[in-house]
């Protein structure tokens, strides 16, 4: 044999080999090394995920990861892409590079529970593959970005417990891919914008939005199951369209400043039947206690606590099978509980305590705390309460 061939066989081999350790895309590995420079050094903990990231050493998308990038980055089959970015919650703080978009195959981008602060880049609407998008529990600050709702292929996005500003983008509608949004304890303001048509899980608890709840925004929403919109500044009254969104389940609104609320029976032809949880507490709702609840088949638990609700408690509410939570202590309300709710043995866990009611015993464990003094009763009736 030709002792050249041999040698540039050997030698392209070499190469070939040398080559294995150099998988990853350049532009993936700049869009790294970019991310870990917007990281202060001194809050990289020796034993955290980003301390292992040496791109002098090694490859991000090398194998196997014995020392260097042992964990927070995912690659592609063929390793030459990175499809996951997912830090440890190790406490990493600064901020999110804008060049991090240059990592355009990332499926997750996962940077929960650290100290990251800042605004979330704009280009981040250059990962058009991302599916997850995970930023809870930083120090982000400004507005969502108007961008995101160009990510089509989104389908959770969660930034609660951030100091987030501004409205929700008005296009968040056009997300056709859209599972799960938590933007929960924030400082968002304004409305609701029209929700995504496919959406399953609404969470904007505790921020500073208000006005009504818009029915326009649910509209298209008809796989919806869980809101919670609590601890916010929703005012006026609560149409009854809201109970029969079709997929509805659970439905949280207390701590705002409703002061009304309207129920209808479900619909028969409708899914509308699936309610089970509804917290309406802590609002400025007023009126008589809606008896169409109990014509859901399915509510097992009820809230209207701290409102100024007026009248009896409805005599449908002790007729109901599926009650087990029922909570109605902190307002107006008179006349005699429902008989099945005190007994002994009720199933019902609850309160009807801090009412005007007359027939509600002390050892009863739905009477408790004690009821209204009868001077501040008859106050608020102008007179003696009426049953």
């Amino acid at each position: 044999m030709d002792p050249t061939i041999f040698f540039s066989g050997g030698f392209l081999l070499l190469l070939l080999l040398g080559s294995a350790d150099a998988l990853t895309s350049a532009s993936d590995v700049a869009a790294l090394k970019a991310f870990k420079a917007g990281v202060n050094p001194r809050s990289i903990p020796p034993w955290s995920c980003l301390a292992t990231w040496d791109f002098a050493a090694a490859d991000p998308c090398a194998s196997p990861r014995r020392t260097h990038f042992t964990c927070g980055v995912t690659c592609s089959p063929d390793s030459t892409r990175v499809t996951q970015l997912t830090l440890d919650p190790a406490g990493y703080s600064g901020r999110v590079t804008p060049l991090v978009s240059g990592l355009t195959h990332l499926l997750t981008l996962d940077l929960a529970e650290n100290s990251f602060f800042g605004q979330i880049p704009p280009s981040i609407s250059s990962l058009v593959n991302l599916q997850f998008l995970n930023l809870r529990s930083n120090s982000l600050s400004g507005s969502l970005p108007e961008s995101i709702t160009r990510l089509n292929s989104l389908e959770s996005i969660d930034i609660s417990h951030n100091s987030l500003t501004g409205s929700l983008p008005k296009s968040m509608g056009s997300m056709p891919n859209l599972r799960r949004l938590d933007l929960s304890y924030n400082k968002l303001t304004g409305s609701i914008p029209k929700l995504p048509k496919n959406l399953i899980e609404l969470a904007l608890k505790a921020n500073s939005l208000s006005g009504s709840v818009p029915k326009d925004s649910f509209t298209d929403s008809t796989q919806l199951e869980v809101v919670e919109i609590a601890e916010n500044s929703f005012t006026g009254v609560l149409g009854a369209w809201f109970f029969l969104l079709p997929s509805i389940q659970q439905a949280d609104l207390a701590n705002n400043s409703l002061t009304g609320v309207e129920v209808s029976p479900p619909s028969p032809a409708g899914s509308s039947g699936d309610l089970v949880a509804v917290e309406l507490g802590f609002n400025a709702i007023e009126g008589h206690a809606p008896a169409n609840f109990a014509a859901y088949p399915r509510l097992s638990s009820l809230s209207l606590r701290h409102n100024r609700l007026r009248g009896g408690i409805p005599a449908e509410y002790g007729q109901s099978k599926t009650l087990r939570r029922l909570y109605l202590d902190g307002n107006f309300l008179t006349g005699k509980p429902p008989a099945g709710f005190i007994r002994p043995d009720s199933p019902v866990y609850g309160s009807f305590g801090d009412n005007c009611l007359q027939g509600c015993p002390g050892n009863s464990k739905m009477c408790a705390p004690s009821q209204k003094p009868f001077s501040i009763c008859k106050q608020a009736y102008g007179g003696k309460p009426r049953s």
